[in-house]
């Protein structure tokens, strides 16, 4: 996964500064793009993961239909999540922008 999920669950932010800079000064450190970058990859994997699962109980008849939902719900889910995170980004870069030097 990546420095944002733990075994799928998001982890907080403190918890992502505290693993960054837990003693190991800036060698594991990654930049803000590398991370937006990893969890959009996957949360991309997670809309795969879904349609595989629904095709599984569609096409092959061999899915379980409990699963599917599962998977589906974890990507609406990774998908607001991400959409919200989008939008805050923009509000403070608007805001950023409207400051007065």
């Amino acid at each position: 996964m990546n420095d944002l999920s733990v075994q799928g669950k998001l982890m907080p932010p403190s918890a992502l500064s505290e693993k960054k800079t837990g003693g190991e000064g800036n060698e594991g450190a990654s930049s803000f793009g590398d991370v937006l970058r990893n969890t959009i990859h996957d949360i991309n994997k997670l809309q795969h993961d879904a349609d595989a699962a629904i095709s599984k109980v569609q096409v092959h008849d061999t899915g379980s239909i409990h699963e599917a939902m599962i998977a589906l719900e974890k990507a609406s889910i990774s998908f607001q999540t991400m959409m919200q995170v989008r939008n805050k980004i923009i509000d403070a870069y608007q805001e950023v922008m409207r400051m007065q030097v």
